[in-house]
C-alpha cells in the first residue's frame, strides 16, 4: 500500500507523464520551462493534441522540474535552489486523499501524509528568502482542491434547520477528518498570509472558481473548519482586491438563497462576522450597491426563525452600516418593523434589544420619522402576556438617551402608548412588569404632568364609548335573537336560538 502511494507522485518514467508531457525523444532529461510553455502553445502535434488536459481542472504539475527530487527528503537536507521543487514535490505527495471514517485504514500512508503536513506548514512559515514560484502556486490550489472541496452526503446536513433554529441545544458534529484538513486549512492560510506569495501572480490560481468552492465550505457542520474558512476568506479578501466584488456578490448570493429559499445553512454567522468586518473599511458616502445590500440581505435576515443563531453578528453588521451612515438608521426601523415577529417571543426580545442598539445612536431627524409606527408597536409589545416581551420593552426607559429622545417628542410618544401602560398597571398578571409600568408612568408625570392627565382622560373617555359600543352590539344580537324565537321553524331552515 505504501509503494502505491509514493507510486502516486508523478514522475518522468510513469506512464500518467508520458501521457500528458510527451517528449520527441525518451531520454530522462527534465525539460526546462520555456520549452514546456513553447509545446503548451502548439510546438508539437503531441501538445496539441493534449491541450485539453493540460487546461482541464487537474491541471498537470511541473513534474520536469521536481522528477528527481524525493518527496520523503526533509527540507534541510537540499540546497536553497532545490528546496522550491521539494516544496512542489511535497504538495504532490498531499494529493492522495484517504478515508478517515476507518482510524486502522492506512495508518502509515496517512502518518507520512501528516508529517508532510506539518513539515510544509514549518517551511512556509519560515519561507522568506524570495517568490513563491507559479508552479508552487498551481501545486498549492490543487492540493487544497483535492483535501478541501468536497460535497457534503445528505444525511450529513439531515438534521439541519438553518444553522441551529429550533435544535440549538444540540451537540455539533465533527468531522473525523478533521486533525488531517486542519493541517491543510493552516497551511492555506499561512500560504496565502505569507509575504512571498504575489498577489499578482497568484489571483490567476486563487480565482473564482476557487474561492466559490470555499463558500460552498460554508456549510460544513463542523464549526472548527467553518472558523477557519472565515479566517482564510478574510485574508483573500484582503491579498486579491481584484475579487473583491466577486467575494461580496457570492456571499450575497448565499443570504437570498438562504432567506428565500432553504433557510438551512450552517456558516450564516461566520458569513456575516466577515461581512462586518468589511462593511467597517466602506468608503464614505455609502455606494449604492451597500445601501441595496442592507435592504436587500441584511434587513430580510430578521425574517428566518434560526434568526438567534446570528442575531449578534447580523446586528452588528447593522449597527456598522448606522454608524457609517446615521441616515440609515429609520430604513433599518422600517425594515425591522416589517419583519418585526408576532408569534416568537424570544425573537421578539432580540428585536427589542436591537432596537435598542438603533435608539442609541440615532439622531432627533431620523428619530421622528418613524416615532408614530415604532411606539405603536412596542405598545403592543408593553402589553405583551408574555413577560420577558412587556418586561424588555419597559426596560427602554432605563436608557437615558432614549428617555431624552422621548421626552422631546412626548405630545405625540405618549398618547400612543398610554393605552398599552393602563391597561398593565390594572390587569398584567407579572409583578415585576408592573413595577415597571408604575415606573414609567411616573417618568412620564414627571415629564408633563398635564399632558399625562390629558392622555388619561382621552383614554377613559375611548373606552367608555368601546363599553357603549359593545352594549350596543349585546342589545342588538339580543333583539336578532328574540325576533328569530318568534319566528315558526319552517323546514330545515336555520334559525337563531337563545342558549339555554
Amino acid at each position: 500500500m505504501f509503494k502505491q502511494f509514493l507510486s502516486k507522485l508523478p514522475r518522468k518514467s510513469s506512464k500518467s507523464e508520458s501521457d500528458e508531457s510527451p517528449r520527441g525523444d525518451s531520454s530522462g532529461r527534465s525539460e526546462s520551462p520555456r520549452a514546456k510553455n513553447n509545446r503548451s502553445h502548439g510546438g508539437n502535434e503531441g501538445g496539441k493534441s493534449n491541450a485539453g488536459k493540460r487546461n482541464s481542472s487537474a491541471a498537470v504539475f511541473p513534474t520536469g522540474s521536481v522528477s528527481l527530487i524525493e518527496p520523503l527528503v526533509p527540507f534541510k537536507d537540499v540546497s536553497s535552489s532545490e528546496k522550491m521543487n521539494l516544496f512542489v514535490s511535497k504538495l504532490s505527495l498531499c494529493c492522495v486523499a484517504f478515508d478517515f471514517t476507518d482510524p486502522a485504514k492506512n495508518v502509515v500512508e496517512k502518518d507520512v501524509k501528516r508529517r508532510t503536513l506539518v513539515e510544509l506548514v514549518d517551511f512556509v512559515s519560515s519561507f522568506g528568502s524570495s517568490r513563491f514560484s507559479e508552479p508552487a502556486i498551481l501545486a498549492m490550489c490543487r492540493m487544497c482542491a483535492i483535501n478541501l472541496f468536497r460535497v457534503f452526503p445528505p444525511n450529513y446536513r439531515a438534521n439541519n434547520r438553518g444553522g441551529g433554529g429550533e435544535n440549538d441545544d444540540d451537540e455539533p458534529s465533527f468531522d473525523p477528518a478533521w486533525p488531517h484538513l486542519h493541517l491543510v486549512y493552516e497551511l492555506l492560510l499561512k500560504f496565502i498570509t505569507s509575504s512571498c506569495l504575489d498577489a499578482k501572480v497568484a489571483k490567476k490560481y486563487f480565482d473564482h472558481s476557487f474561492i466559490s468552492s470555499l463558500l460552498e465550505l460554508f456549510d460544513s457542520e463542523d464549526p472548527r473548519e467553518r472558523d477557519c474558512l472565515k479566517t482564510i476568506l478574510h485574508r483573500v479578501y484582503g491579498k486579491f482586491m481584484v475579487h473583491r466584488p466577486f467575494i461580496r456578490k457570492s456571499i450575497n448570493n448565499v443570504f437570498y438563497k438562504f432567506v428565500f429559499e432553504t433557510q438551512k445553512h450552517n456558516g450564516i454567522a461566520e458569513l456575516l462576522e466577515i461581512f462586518g468586518s468589511i462593511i467597517s473599511g466602506f468608503a464614505l458616502p455609502l455606494k449604492e450597491e451597500h445601501k441595496i445590500f442592507l435592504w436587500r440581505v441584511l434587513i430580510p435576515l430578521h425574517k428566518p426563525r434560526s434568526m438567534g443563531v446570528y442575531f449578534q453578528q447580523l446586528s452588528y453588521c447593522v449597527t456598522q452600516f448606522i454608524e457609517k451612515e446615521p441616515k440609515m438608521a429609520s430604513v433599518v426601523i422600517r425594515g425591522l418593523l416589517k419583519y418585526w415577529p408576532i408569534t416568537h417571543s424570544q425573537k421578539e426580545v432580540m428585536f427589542l434589544g436591537e432596537l435598542e442598539e438603533i435608539l442609541e445612536t440615532i439622531n432627533m431627524v431620523e428619530f421622528q420619522k418613524v416615532m408614530v409606527p415604532l411606539f405603536w408597536r412596542i405598545g403592543y409589545c408593553i402589553s405583551s402576556l408574555h413577560f420577558q416581551v412587556s418586561e424588555r420593552a419597559l426596560y427602554l426607559w432605563n436608557n437615558d438617551h432614549i428617555v431624552n429622545l422621548i421626552a422631546h417628542n412626548r405630545q405625540v410618544i405618549l398618547p400612543t402608548i398610554f393605552p398599552a401602560l393602563e391597561r398593565n398597571s390594572q390587569s398584567h398578571w407579572n409583578p415585576a412588569v408592573l413595577n415597571l409600568t408604575h415606573n414609567v408612568r411616573k417618568m412620564f408625570v414627571e415629564m408633563d404632568e398635564k399632558l399625562f392627565l390629558t392622555s388619561q382622560s382621552q383614554y377613559k373617555e375611548e373606552e367608555a364609548m368601546l363599553t357603549l359600543e359593545s352594549e350596543k352590539r349585546n342589545e342588538a344580537w339580543k333583539q336578532l335573537e328574540h325576533t328569530a324565537s318568534l319566528k315558526p321553524v319552517v323546514g330545515n331552515t336555520a334559525v337563531l336560538v337563545s342558549p339555554i
